[in-house]
């Protein structure tokens, strides 16, 4: 039994530096890449030099465009799998910027490709010490560079507008009004013989989704073949503020129906490039809290693909099938597109499994419903500390009779621990005949011996899965509490509650049974200190949970021991 409960208690302490070496990895100094550059024009399998873009292609760079398409069945060829390469031009013109502001983001539009490249979000603070500065999700140059692209592919003798072509804008600068819903942007592209894109990005008020097309007016005399194509670039995150002992996922995900939801790390997009058809699917490049996601139509298949590009970009992006748009006619590709927080009641709206980029981990089954519980509490109470020490207590109210089990054998084991260190005194170091006389021991006082673990092993998947929820929901990010605890998703400041912490487990162990085995009472008492500075590190809304259990559970053992001793004392008297 006691070489159970050690092991049962280091197992735990082994889970918990695995959520600490695992999921908190320090892997050495970030690289800081150079300024980025936009890369050369999408080229498709069979292209031929003609037009020049409207910038040239650095010496040296690598293309950030799409991969070449596969041919597909009953397409015309070739004039639909190719399109205009770049070749250099003597002239660079300088794109303008568009300015775009609702009531919570602020975004930059450049007119070159139309390109959203840089995001702030109104509501959020990029440090909790400095509510006034906004987050920046989008950002153009390195480091932490992060951009949204779009673009048109045609064929081989036509020239389209990929995110290197340059558009131009009625304003330059766009704001919702008052009483206005959505607030409409448009960019518009003239190319060769009557072709015209004008492409949309519609915003609303109050929400982070953007409405996205592209309209292709064919006012030429021949047919056009054109495929939609949506991607998004970034660099690896580097956040000098972020805390060495907390590691959260940063890379590209997408999901469809039948691959489910999906990581393509950037270690694995250098190692072999993405390219798999889907419909119903979205890709995304996420981060802690925030994400940016294209989410094209759901009844059209889509390829994605994955590159890397030069200076340490990545890029994940999708296109659509062809479509052939007739003389004097003219096409719309719509897509949508989320830039902003993993709100997980706003992305469950918007796309089946998007909700699954808020990165629960295995143990989501558990902790979505903790989210929801913890939701509620808090939309009751209006504070995540006190929502936090409610759901605790109706977590340990659902345990109770689990805790109540494992607390009654706990204290029929210390009533006996005196005959049982009597036993190790008789027996010497017979393993044999000692755990013989044991069991004989526990048989006759009717303890089971794994009476006081298993319902601790029940608990454990809890306590993990409430630690993603702390971790991953950014409802919660800077959330105050009280008093100094300002920010429940970041340690204690002053490691108060750590050290609450500590004593009562402390506390605890003084309830429990003492182990017979002086080496295994040495390791015990060291524990409630290696557990208050593991825990010093962890963010303060998991500290406080686990203070809050700690201090029921001591409670309640102290009373079902109590209640165990008045009971025996009475056998006495009778």
């Amino acid at each position: 039994m006691d070489n159970f409960r050690l092991i049962l208690l280091l197992s735990l302490a082994a889970v918990l530096f695995l959520i600490y070496q695992a999921w908190v990895e320090d892997y050495g100094q970030p690289r800081q890449p150079a300024r980025i550059a936009t890369g050369e024009a999408p080229t498709l399998a069979g292209s031929q030099p003609s037009a020049p873009t409207d910038r040239p292609a650095l010496s040296g760079e690598t293309t950030d465009a799409p991969p070449a398409p596969a041919a597909e069945v009953g397409a015309p060829a070739p004039a639909e799998t190719a399109t205009a390469a770049p070749t250099i031009t003597a002239d660079i013109v300088i794109p303008d910027t568009v300015s775009v502001e609702t009531d919570v983001l602020r975004a930059e539009i450049s007119t070159r490709g139309g390109t959203i490249q840089a995001l702030w979000l109104k509501d959020y603070a990029a440090v909790a010490d400095r509510p006034d500065d906004p987050l920046q999700l989008l950002k153009p140059d390195a480091p932490n560079m992060f951009i949204v692209q779009s673009g048109l592919l045609g064929g081989a003798s036509t020239r389209l507008p990929t995110h290197e072509a340059l558009f131009t804008a009625e304003r330059r600068q766009y704001r919702l009004a008052d009483g206005e819903n959505d607030l409409l942007v448009e960019l518009v592209w003239q190319g060769e013989d009557g072709i015209e894109v004008t492409k949309r990005y519609r915003f609303e008020r109050g929400r982070y989704l953007i409405h996205a097309e592209q309209t292709l007016d064919n006012g030429g005399a021949v047919p056009l073949v054109a495929r939609n194509y949506d991607q998004l670039q970034r660099t690896e995150l580097i956040d000098p503020s972020a805390t060495k002992f907390i590691h959260t996922y940063t890379g590209a995900v997408y999901y469809g129906p039948e691959t489910k939801y999906k990581k393509e790390t950037f270690d694995e997009m250098a190692k072999r490039p993405l390219d798999l058809a889907i419909t119903g699917g979205w890709i995304a490049m996420i981060q802690h809290y925030f994400m940016a996601a294209w989410i094209p139509q759901q009844d059209l298949p889509q390829t994605f693909y994955t590159k890397v590009a030069g200076n340490g970009r990545y890029i994940i992006g999708s296109y659509s099938p062809s479509e052939t748009v007739q003389a004097g006619d003219s096409h719309t590709f719509e897509n949508r597109l989320f830039v902003g927080p993993k709100l997980q009641d706003e992305l469950d709206r918007i796309a089946p499994g998007l909700e699954l980029a808020v990165d629960y981990g295995w143990l989501t089954i558990l902790a979505k419903p903790i989210f929801w519980l913890l939701d509620l509490i808090h939309s009751l109470v209006g504070n995540w500390g006190w929502a936090i020490i409610l759901l605790t207590i109706l977590i340990k109210a659902a345990f109770y009779k689990l805790s109540e089990a494992s607390y009654k054998s706990m204290a029929h084991m210390r009533k006996v621990a005196p005959r049982l260190k009597a036993l190790k005194d008789r027996y010497g170091d017979d393993k044999e005949r000692l755990n013989q006389a044991m069991m004989e021991l526990y048989k006759k006082e009717k303890i089971n011996p794994l009476g006081g673990c298993l319902p601790i092993l029940v608990q454990i998947p809890v306590f993990i899965a409430l630690y993603w929820v702390l971790l991953e929901s950014v409802e919660l990010r800077h959330a105050p509490f009280m008093l100094w605890l300002d920010n429940l998703t970041a340690p204690d400041p002053y490691f108060v509650l750590p050290l609450i912490m500590g004593v009562s487990m402390f506390a605890q162990q003084k309830l429990n049974p003492p182990p017979p085995d002086p080496m295994q009472e040495k390791i015990f008492m060291a524990l409630p200190f290696v557990f208050t500075v593991f825990f010093a590190f962890f963010p303060s809304g998991l500290v406080l949970y686990w203070t809050v259990n700690q201090l029921l559970s001591i409670a309640q053992q102290w009373y079902i021991t109590r209640k165990i001793e008045r009971e025996d004392a009475a056998k006495h008297r009778v």
